[in-house]
């Protein structure tokens, strides 16, 4: 049996089980852990997902409607680590970006810093990043540190 989590209260558990002829993917919708819906799909040979459980989950919100629309894409996506690996590849190509100041900006450290403090700024905003109050009275050497620790985290 695996499980995942909606939010707080809502999670949907699977089971794979065998038939007379074949296997089967069952999936119940859990609020607080209590049942609300159960859908299955019988398989007679393999399924062509992306993880396991994918298209009984799929069929299970939609009957129940809990999640709709895009919800569901988004959802499926993050507990089958393609939203990961979407933002692991977004955070890589600012990272680049970001470095590229050490090429278009030699031997000057402020314009280096300058740089990577706007692109990393244009990407990252609306992921939360808040740059420090006092960001601007920083040294540039401790603006290099901070900002390349970043980078090499990204």
């Amino acid at each position: 049996m695996k499980t995942f989590k909606i939010n707080k209260d809502f999670e949907i558990a699977c089971e794979w089980k065998k038939t007379r002829t074949a296997f089967k993917h069952e999936a119940v919708l859990l609020k607080n852990g209590e049942e609300i819906d159960r859908t299955k799909i019988c398989y007679l040979n393999r399924t062509w997902e992306r993880f396991d459980f994918e298209s009984v989950i799929r069929k299970l919100l939609d009957k129940t409607g809990i999640l709709k629309g895009e919800k569901i894409n988004n959802f499926l996506d993050r507990i089958s680590g393609i939203a990961e690996e979407k933002t692991s590849r977004q955070f890589k190509t600012i990272s680049t970006i970001a470095k590229l100041g050490e090429v278009f900006c030699p031997g000057n450290k402020k314009a280096k810093n300058d740089w990577k403090t706007r692109i990393l700024k244009a990407g990252l905003e609306r992921q939360g990043l808040i740059m420090p109050e006092n960001w601007d009275q920083l040294d540039e050497n401790e603006k290099e540190r901070r900002l390349n620790g970043v980078l090499e985290v990204l």
